[in-house]
């Protein structure tokens, strides 16, 4: 029988940043001006998906880096406002990391300064799975495998989950560095991962062209579980055992699709985590990625 969602555990590591959230309705008009909705507030993949498990009722644990700074106050503020426990190192002499997201309807463009999450300590990260009580599940953002400067404690993340016994997800994070850095040495980096979640784009990266279907079998070579996101078409979930699972997607009104990845991922955790079967769980991760798109911004909404 599935455990209640409100008895589930997870270490989120990755990324806890400042979003300056530009929504704008139509086209950019380059090199003139767009009028557009502009705020502030907290972002970055590992926290949004925190704060969408704590929406949901899972205890969630966040391992991020911030700069000793007042961004980085106002960042870990908000996520213990919202139910989040966090174990964020504040550095010295390092800013805040921050991202410009350029949404409209549909889409969204993220220009991004990583700035402290690069500082991301590996002995934070071991010491964090190490002690975390009841912890049943690790979740890493992509987001540090993909820089120098914050891979080995993405690594450590993984490396002490599986000595603690702990599941664990990855999500790819995003396309454009996942190309730079390359499908095979992303690969390496996550052997033996129970569940690999990623976009339609980012599964091109990984696994070629073809199918979704396709793409996440191929995958299942690398990771137990691989789930291919397809927005508000659905998602697909394939596994080692061969068998593919699918769900529509749910289609509601866009008003920023900012945070919606982050949303699925905290809705099929909690599910998956709790004992649902895969179809179940991609429900979840649909229903509430679908909550995400109908509200501005990356997080659920106070």
């Amino acid at each position: 029988m599935p455990r209640s969602s409100a008895a589930v555990t997870v270490l989120v590591v990755g990324d806890l940043v400042t979003d300056v959230l530009v929504t704008h309705a139509g086209a950019l008009a380059v090199g003139s001006d767009t009028p557009a909705r502009i705020s502030v507030g907290g972002g970055g993949q590992a926290a949004n998906t925190a704060a969408w498990l704590a929406h949901v009722g899972a205890r969630v644990l966040l391992v991020a880096a911030v700069g000793a700074d007042h961004a980085g106050r106002e960042r870990i503020a908000e996520l213990v406002a919202a139910g989040v426990g966090c174990v964020v190192r504040a550095h010295a002499g390092a800013a805040t990391g921050s991202v410009v997201v350029l949404s409209s309807a549909g889409e969204r463009t993220m220009i991004t300064d990583r700035g402290a999450a690069l500082l991301l300590d590996p002995a934070d990260v071991r010491a964090a799975v190490k002690n975390a009580p009841g912890a049943t599940h690790l979740h890493l953002s992509g987001y540090p495998l993909l820089h120098a400067g914050s891979r080995p404690g993405g690594l450590a993340a993984l490396a002490a989950a599986r000595e603690r016994g702990l599941t664990s997800s990855v999500d790819a994070a995003s396309a454009e560095p996942l190309r730079q850095l390359g499908a095979h040495a992303f690969l390496d980096l996550i052997p033996g991962t129970d569940l690999l979640l990623c976009n339609v784009d980012e599964a091109t990266v990984l696994a070629g062209t073809g199918t979704p279907e396709e793409q996440a079998a191929r995958l299942t070579t690398v990771a137990g579980n691989v789930v291919v996101k397809l927005g508000g078409d659905g998602a697909v979930w394939a596994s080692r055992d061969g068998i593919l699972r699918s769900v529509p997607g749910v289609r509601v009104p866009s008003l920023d699709p900012t945070g919606a990845g982050d949303a699925f991922a905290a809705g099929l955790l909690t599910a998956w985590c709790s004992g649902a079967e895969p179809a179940d769980a991609l429900a979840a991760g649909a229903a509430l990625g679908a909550a995400a798109v109908r509200t501005a911004g990356a997080r659920p909404p106070p």
